[in-house]
């Protein structure tokens, strides 16, 4: 083919794929909502409860299949570390004794129930690829659907995807990996040692699960635990309404200088160990060893030098943001979205609900999500107002 039939021959799938494109947009529904809540986890099911109690429409997505899901998928043994008194959402109480802790599986036939029961306009299976602003609008991209709104709430918790290091990819092929958020059950390891890596409260739960099948180390800068024993009565009635109602919701928050500063520790290195303590995990036989660095000859190497001959490896090192589709200006350095209490500086149809340390470290936990959700709803309605009488 000559020079010139080859740029002919580029310059036709050049159309083509234009062509492609533009038959493909104008297959995409655009459908017109006041408020679009992206998420229908615990975060996006409070928006919605506190959006219709005031009359406002919206519609919540979800590219989960069933309201709960997030929860289901779960390890199976998990529990809340909270007990039933403080898992229900604002208008309607968790079932079940106050003091018992639910599984995650109850969690989230709660949540099910609680969509269902104030009838939230749900939309499942539909996942938001990107979100971007035209004027004073904004547009959220779902594939086939597209979704046009004055008002967006991203109203999805801080723990998206797994986040595991770079070198990961060394381990020897005949190690399971796992994230704690891919662990089930102790049917998906192979016989052997099993390394957990991370010793904050997911690390410490497997840990101990899988101490009872497996020689068990755990890894990591011990990041300490709560100075009491969440399961002892006196603890259940007295202090952990004091931490949940009080310390965590109302002393420690972005507008206290204490708080301000537990926000920039936490942010960096997580929330101490709430229900397993160090005794705990060494009566169960867990090994407690340096931080992994690295991986030799296939195996995790330590940072003091050593290598761990496992058959396993389960990482509990936390989750990325998950928030790469959002196409704003709207991100600080290390990927947080610049907000305050939920409300984004320079996007004024923009919210969040369920980030983590949000407002408190109460933001990301069932008690706590509804004042925040009180607060985005409020501000949402003002300024509905507001733009109504200068129109």
């Amino acid at each position: 083919m000559t020079r010139n039939g080859r740029q002919t021959s580029r310059i036709e799938g050049l159309i083509e794929e234009g062509e492609a494109f533009n038959t493909l947009r104008r297959d995409t529904r655009r459908e017109r909502v006041g408020v679009l809540v992206i998420g229908a986890g615990q975060a996006g099911l409070s928006v919605g409860y506190h959006l219709r109690k005031l009359g406002m429409d919206c519609i919540i997505l979800d590219a989960n299949a069933r309201v709960g899901d997030s929860w289901r998928r779960r390890w199976d043994s998990l529990r809340l570390f909270t007990p039933n008194r403080f898992n229900g959402l604002d208008g309607m109480p968790f079932p079940g004794p106050r003091y018992d802790y639910p599984t995650k599986d109850e969690m989230a036939d709660y949540l099910e129930s609680y969509a269902a029961h104030f009838q939230l306009p749900v939309l499942h299976g539909v996942r938001v690829q990107r979100l971007w602003r035209e004027g004073t609008r904004y547009l959220a991209d779902a594939g086939s659907r597209q979704f046009e709104a004055d008002h967006v709430v991203v109203a999805m918790a801080s723990y998206q995807g797994p986040k595991v290091p770079a070198f990961a990819g060394a381990l020897s092929p005949e190690i399971v990996q796992l994230h704690s958020c891919e662990y089930k059950s102790l049917a998906q390891l192979k016989p052997g040692g099993v390394l957990i890596v991370g010793t904050a409260n997911s690390g410490a739960e497997i840990a101990v699960e899988t101490a009872t099948a497996h020689p068990t180390w755990i890894a990591g800068r011990d990041v300490g635990q709560m100075p009491f024993n969440i399961r002892n009565a006196l603890v259940q009635r007295i202090v952990l309404p004091v931490l949940f109602r009080v310390v965590f919701h109302r002393v420690l928050t972005i507008r206290t200088p204490v708080g301000r500063k537990v926000r920039a520790k936490m942010l960096g290195g997580g929330l101490p160990r709430i229900r397993q303590r160090r005794a705990e995990l060494d009566s169960a036989g867990v090994t407690w060893v340096d931080r992994v660095a690295g991986v030799t000859n296939g195996l995790p190497r330590l940072a003091d030098g050593r290598t761990i001959d496992v058959r396993n490896v389960i990482w509990c090192t936390g989750y990325d943001l998950g928030l790469r589709w959002i196409d704003l200006p709207i991100f600080e350095a290390n990927g947080e979205p610049r907000q305050t209490s939920g409300l984004v500086e320079g996007e004024p149809g923009l919210y969040f609900v369920g980030q983590h340390f949000q407002h408190s470290p109460s933001s990301t936990m069932i008690h706590g999500v509804g004042r925040d959700a009180v607060l985005i709803v409020r501000t949402i309605a003002r300024r509905r107002t507001e733009r109504a009488r200068a129109s």
